[in-house]
């Protein structure tokens, strides 16, 4: 399942549930802006739409079914790209909550995270110097003592369900030790290749940013699974994205941009629109002469089973 004929597969993560509206006027917050935006980035190049929801009111990360079904059927009738719905929620979220609107529309793809852990960005509120709106500041300060849950016995429920569904998965490993709890899935018969590798690098509670670290999840992931059975993609959390995901595609893997993992473009400039991160990388990718994957060939790779059998 490596990359052998240079096929590149983009996901673009739209607005997640760590980004507080004040960090970035540009973050989507609205059904409509998320659909917008997430058009966008598909016909900018990203052949996956990860996607969270947000209270139209204040930015507040939802977990509400009605919520998402105010943007995602209409994405769903324009685009052709793959959509991905979200089953992290945020670390306020029961499992069920999290659950909640994968289980309405049994998606052709959700994201999982491979453990729990204290995914934090308590640091940034030190630096903010104002609030858009007054539940932001609290949100981001209590990420210092919450843990997001995923237990192997959560992970093996879920991965149960869905597998009923036919709903693959993009497998959000943190940290080393993610890639374990991953291989001991596929040993015990619930995973089955091809399956897509999401490295996460650079959240604090994870393992870090450094370049050297992305070769240590790329080479311990060959070891594990063998490099046949799996697709490997590389998401970089804040400044880092860029270098890291470029760095990702030259190992052989996809990449993965978006708001929810950065709302800066480039040094100190922010990212305006979603599709400007996909057109950036989309340059750069293409400048290396790498190929972008269509939505029709990251459902190849990925082995998923379609549109036609998804409930939107």
């Amino acid at each position: 399942m490596s990359n052998s004929s240079d096929k590149v597969i983009i996901t673009c993560a739209v607005t997640g549930s760590a980004h507080v509206p004040s960090m970035s006027e540009y973050l989507p917050l609205t059904p409509q802006d998320i659909k917008a935006q997430a058009l966008e980035a598909a016909e900018a190049g990203a052949a996956i739409l990860h996607l969270h929801a947000r209270n139209p009111e204040d930015g507040r990360p939802t977990p509400a079914p009605e919520v998402f079904q105010q943007f995602v059927p209409a994405i769903a009738a324009e685009t052709d790209a793959v959509i991905n719905i979200s089953t992290g929620g945020s670390t306020r979220m029961t499992l069920d909550e999290r659950l909640a609107y994968a289980r309405v529309v049994k998606p052709e793809m959700c994201s999982l995270n491979m453990g729990s852990m204290n995914f934090s960005l308590h640091p940034i509120a030190a630096k903010m110097s104002s609030w858009r709106f007054d539940w932001e500041k609290k949100y981001v300060e209590d990420m210092e003592d919450l843990i997001f849950r995923n237990t192997f016995r959560d992970i093996k429920n879920i991965l149960t369900e869905f597998r009923d569904y036919g709903t693959r998965f993009e497998f959000e490993c943190y940290d080393v030790g993610h890639l374990y709890s991953l291989a001991y899935f596929v040993d015990i018969g619930l995973i089955k290749p091809p399956f897509f590798i999401q490295s996460v690098l650079g959240i604090l509670g994870g393992i870090g940013s450094d370049p050297e670290n992305l070769s240590v999840m790329r080479s311990t992931a060959d070891r594990l699974f063998g490099r046949q059975n799996y697709q490997f993609s590389v998401l970089g959390a804040g400044r880092h994205q860029m270098s890291l995901v470029t760095m990702g595609a030259i190992l052989g893997g996809n990449v993965r941009v978006g708001l929810e993992d950065s709302v800066y473009l480039s040094r100190g400039v922010k990212a305006k629109t979603n599709a400007e991160q996909v057109r950036k990388i989309r340059r750069i990718l293409e400048d290396l002469s790498f190929s972008i994957a269509t939505p029709a060939e990251a459902r190849q790779i990925l082995g998923l089973k379609g549109m036609d059998n998804v409930s939107i």
